[in-house]
C-alpha cells in the first residue's frame, strides 16, 4: 500500500477533529509551533497540512492573526433590495464593515454612463471589506454621484452602513435596477483583500442602485470569496 504523506495524516486528524466539533466556527486553531509539538513535526509540514484545509475551505487564515475555523458559507440575497447587514443577519451571522477608502474624484467613463453623469462631474468613492463574524465575506467599490449627495462621505465616516448613510443625505430608499456577475481568480491585492490564496475562486458583482424615481443613485463592484457565499437571486 501506498505510504500516506504526514501533512495528509495532520489534515485528516484535525479535519476529523472539527466534524466532531472539537472546533466551532471562527475558533483559532493552535500556532504552528503548537502543532509541530503535538505531532512531531517540523512546521513545514504543519504548514501544508493547514494549507491544504485552507483551499479546501474549511480554514482560513488571518495575516498576522493566526489560521481560524471557516463556517460554511453565507446565503446572501440578490434581489430588489440588497443589504449586506440585513443579508449576513438573516444567515444568524454578526456583519461589520471595514472602510479603507473615502475619496471624491472626477467620475469615470463607466461611472458617467452607470450614473448618467456629465464629463467633468464628480464621483464619491467609498471602499472597504465586508465580514461577517469578523472574517472576510467580500471587498467593494461605491461610487455615488457626489452633487447628490454632498454630505455622504461625512455621514458615512461616522458609520459603516451605505443605507444609514444614504438616508442621512435624504434617501430613505434605493432599489436593484441591474446585476452582472462574473467569475474571476483573485489577484494578489483581491486575495489579500480577502485573505485567500492568489488565484482562488471569486465573484464579481457589478450593480447599479436606482431612486423611486428612476435615477441611478450607486454605481458598485463588489468581489466575493467563492467559497464563503452562495448567492441566491431573487425576485
Amino acid at each position: 500500500m501506498a505510504r500516506i504523506p504526514i501533512w495528509r495524516s495532520i489534515a485528516d486528524t484535525l479535519t476529523a477533529e472539527l466534524a466532531a466539533g472539537l472546533y466551532s466556527p471562527g475558533d483559532k486553531l493552535p500556532t504552528e509551533a503548537a502543532l509541530s509539538f503535538r505531532f512531531g513535526v517540523n512546521r513545514h509540514t504543519v504548514r501544508q497540512a493547514l494549507s491544504g484545509l485552507i483551499e479546501a475551505g474549511t480554514l482560513f487564515s488571518r495575516r498576522g492573526s493566526g489560521v481560524f475555523v471557516a463556517a460554511a458559507p453565507a446565503d446572501y440575497a440578490i434581489g430588489q433590495r440588497v443589504r449586506f447587514h440585513q443579508n449576513i443577519q438573516g444567515s444568524g451571522r454578526t456583519p461589520s464593515r471595514r472602510i479603507t477608502r473615502l475619496e471624491t474624484r472626477p467620475a469615470s467613463l463607466a461611472e458617467m454612463r452607470a450614473l448618467r453623469l456629465e464629463p467633468g462631474m464628480a464621483v464619491h468613492v467609498i471602499e472597504g471589506i465586508s465580514l461577517a463574524d469578523g472574517q472576510p465575506l467580500a471587498s467593494f467599490c461605491s461610487v455615488f454621484p457626489a452633487a447628490r449627495f454632498p454630505g455622504l462621505l461625512a455621514a458615512m465616516a461616522a458609520q459603516s452602513s451605505v443605507t444609514a448613510a444614504l438616508l442621512a443625505c435624504g434617501l430613505p430608499d434605493y432599489t436593484r435596477a441591474e446585476t452582472r456577475l462574473t467569475a474571476l481568480l483573485a489577484d494578489s491585492l483581491q486575495a489579500n483583500a480577502l485573505q485567500v490564496q492568489p488565484g482562488s475562486p471569486i465573484l464579481r458583482s457589478t450593480a447599479v442602485n436606482v431612486d423611486a424615481s428612476g435615477a441611478a443613485v450607486e454605481y458598485g463592484q463588489t468581489w466575493f470569496a467563492g467559497d464563503r457565499v452562495t448567492l441566491t437571486v431573487t425576485a
